[in-house]
This record gives C-alpha cells, structure tokens and sequence, in this order.
C-alpha cells in the first residue's frame, strides 16, 4: 500500500466574522493574537492564517501596521508557515485588501475565488448586549454584504504579488469557484500545484454535508488531476466532523477560531491551540501523521520564510 500523505493542519487564529461578545477567548489585540498563534503552532499547526484587528474594540483592521505588531513576534518564535488574509474587510477594494500581502511578502495568501453574498446576519439574534458599539450593527448589516472577488480582482491579485513568489490558498466557497480557478489557470495566473481550501458552511456558500465534500473533491480531481492539493473548512458546528472526514480522504484541514468558535457542539473553545490539539488528536488516532512546517514548505512549494518581509 501507498503511504498515505501527511496530514497540514492550518490553524486561522481570528479573522472578520465573529466579534468580541461571542467568545473571550476570540483575540484582538496584537499580544493575543501573537500569543495563539504562537500556542497553535507549538500544538501542531504547521500553517498560521492571521488576520489584523483594531487593539482598541477588536474591529476587523487591514492596516499593515496592525499586522506588523505581531508578526515578527510570530515568525522568532515559530517555525509555521504565515498565511496572511486578502480578504480582511468586505468593505474594501482588492487594493486595500491586499495591502498587508504587499508590505511583508509572506508565503502565503488566501485568496477568495469568486464574489458571494456573505452574510452571518443570523448570529446577531444570539445576544441582548455587545462588549463594543461597532458589533451589532456589523453583524446585524451582514445581509447586505458581497465578498467581491471579480475576475479582475483576482488578475490583479495574482499579477501584483507575483514578484513576492506568494502561493495562494485558493478558496472555494462553491462548486463554482472550482471552474473559476480552472479558467485563471488556463490564462497563466496560476501555476500548478495549487493549494484549495474547500470551504463549507457560511451562509451564501455551499453546505456543510459529506455530500458537498464529495462533490467538491470528485470536480476538483476533474479539473486539476494531480496538480494540487486540498484542505477543508467546516464553519460553525461543522469544523470538527468535516476536517476529521477530509483528512481520511487524504486532505488537509483547517481549524481555528476565525471559523468556529466551539471545541465541542454547544461548547465554547478556551483557545485556538485546543482545537489544534483536539483534530491533531483524532487524526493521529486515525492513522495519519502531521506535517511539520517544513514538510508543508515542501508539499505546497513555498518559497521559506527566509524570503519574507517581516
């Protein structure tokens, strides 16, 4: 039998959708956000996804100076991968967004495959009072939002950050960003292989049933044959029972705060590192072995984070 691959857990520590109120555990400032990446590398994240938060009230920040107060923190004291975020704010050009990526080369960058409504509206109807005044108009306005991400916006993504020899973390929310990223390699912008992260269960995207995941890998295995390798992402509820799936199919997963606020079904995580520990355990259980952050540098190409900026 063929050795199964090892299994890249990426661990994405706050991102823009849920808000101080929900959990205390969800970090803001620079120190936390430093500190829980750092703790989920240490419990086997061989990939770090950050985001920027405004230090003050925890609003969603691109501001490359946000990201500065913590990533040379990160990188001296880990030795994980830092995928840094293009999507950031929904209410900001691909220009801004991409900002950060700009001013500190790293090895890698998400990047969404498609404009979507994106919308997390529901959430606010779960509390009668907010930690800061931005939050639930910010949730309650979710209903209005498109995540644009036309095929303009992702030319000039691509053509902008080639020079920084960035690999993507190319997400697919639905079966049709699997054919738009198809096409943006058939016209150069993309070169094998490529990193998708399957991403089930936000609202406006597909859902989050063994079914879709199924369907999404068959598609992409039609599309890309071997010339990538793939990740799932199960929001909410979802995060566990999907990654554990994935990784059994030969895929990689991704956990983390940004994406679920939960350890457990109606159970609040104390932290990003426990749900590290949490999939790295069920995978070992499972038979699989977790890759280091080198052996995902080898993996997914990446240029080393010798070559960054920070």
């Amino acid at each position: 039998m063929a050795k199964r691959p090892k299994t890249i857990i990426t661990c994405a520590i706050t991102g823009a959708i849920h808000t101080p109120t929900m959990s205390d555990a969800l970090p803001y400032t620079a120190q936390d956000i430093a500190a829980q990446a750092i703790a989920a590398a240490e419990a086997g994240a061989a990939i770090l996804h950050l985001h920027a938060r405004r230090p003050a009230d925890g609003g969603v920040s691109i501001n490359p100076q946000d990201f500065a107060a913590f990533l040379p923190q990160v990188k001296q004291a880990t030795g994980a991968v830092v995928n840094i975020s293009t999507g950031g704010s929904l209410k900001n050009t691909i220009e801004e967004r991409i900002a950060p990526a700009l001013a500190f080369s790293p090895e890698m960058c998400s990047l969404n495959m498609g404009s979507m409504n994106f919308s997390f509206h529901p959430l606010a109807k779960r509390y009668d009072t907010w930690k800061f005044d931005w939050e639930k108009d910010y949730v309650e306005n979710s209903d209005t939002y498109i995540f644009r991400n036309t095929f303009r916006d992702i030319a000039n993504v691509a053509n902008t950050l080639a020079p920084h020899a960035i690999k993507f973390e190319h997400e697919c929310y639905d079966v049709g960003h699997l054919y738009n990223l198809r096409f943006c390699m058939d016209i150069g912008l993309f070169k094998a292989p490529i990193f998708i992260q399957f991403i089930f269960g936000i609202l406006g995207g597909i859902g989050p049933e063994v079914d879709n995941l199924i369907f999404m890998k068959r598609t992409a295995d039609r599309l890309f044959g071997d010339d990538y390798r793939w990740s799932v992402l199960g929001a909410g509820a979802a995060q566990m029972g999907l990654a554990t799936t994935a990784s059994q199919m030969g895929g990689n997963v991704r956990v983390g705060l940004e994406d679920s606020l939960q350890i457990a079904r109606g159970q609040l995580a104390t932290s990003n590192a426990e749900q590290v520990a949490k999939i790295r355990r069920i995978v070992e259980d499972l038979g699989c072995e977790i890759a280091t952050p080198d052996e995902a540098r080898d993996m997914l190409g990446l240029k080393g984070a010798d070559k960054t900026a920070f």
